[in-house]
């Protein structure tokens, strides 16, 4: 599925992280010595059990929170110790999709589409309608651009969300358990959309779900438990039986 180029750089690359919640007698550890690559254009689906850590770590990839011990490299950059400022610029060039597709309830599709547009200053000076207008035409909404969340059903909420997560052109797409409110076919749907707009953009996907219906989906898949990474490069062929 997947072809890796051993001379590129890894969009992302962890080296020994650690990470702890709380302070003094509270300090709890949640990540530890993580050890990590994921290629450019590859998507890997991480899972395991709940309170393992993987959206921890998925938090952290994504410049949403500090990470604090170790080496953690989104795009080349290094984010361990990186300040507010450097942590916005890096979300420039992530995509987020989560279980909550956490869409505007006030705006349209399509303007909750174009509000990531405006994140974004080279599309502001085209025409961030007509961009809206296509990526949302390109999940199967084009019959539903102007419907305010309240009338659009789950799978196509999640449809928007992709839509607004994919239509910058981002380097890496994190999705957090986006088909744990799906039924089976919706669930289906949704990565299968993900996994071909993500091909046709050559985007890195990193996919944290319990969902074992969608795992065939990956090129690798990786096994977390108990703050450990436990497993890396899971046969999908033998999960999926």
């Amino acid at each position: 599925m997947f072809d890796q180029n051993l001379n590129s750089e890894p969009a992302i690359a962890i080296y020994q992280l650690n990470h702890f919640f709380g302070t003094g007698a509270l300090r709890k550890q949640a990540l530890f010595d993580i050890n990590l690559e994921i290629q450019a254009g590859e998507i890997v689906i991480m899972t395991g059990p709940s309170g393992s850590g993987k959206t921890t770590l998925l938090t952290l990839m994504g410049g949403l929170r500090s990470a604090q011990i170790g080496s953690l490299k989104i795009l080349g950059q290094e984010i361990c110790g990186a300040n507010k400022h450097q942590l916005t610029q890096l979300r420039r060039n992530i995509g987020y999709i989560f279980q909550a597709h956490n869409l505007m309830t006030f705006l349209t599709a399509k303007e909750n589409v174009r509000m990531s547009l405006e994140l974004h200053e080279q599309y502001l000076a085209g025409d961030p309608n007509a961009k809206a207008e296509e990526m949302l035409t390109s999940v199967g909404l084009e019959e539903r651009m102007d419907y305010y969340p309240e009338s659009l059903s789950g799978g196509q909420r999640q449809r928007v969300a992709i839509a607004r997560a994919l239509v910058s052109h981002p380097k890496i797409v994190l999705a957090d358990e986006p088909t744990a409110a799906l039924d089976k076919k919706s669930g289906r749907d949704v990565v299968e959309l993900m996994q071909k707009l993500a091909k046709q953009q050559g985007c890195t996907i990193l996919l944290v779900t319990h969902d074992n219906r969608i795992l065939d989906i990956a090129d690798r898949i990786i096994y977390m438990e108990d703050g450990k990474l436990v497993s890396d490069g899971v046969d999908v062929a033998m999960k999926v039986k």
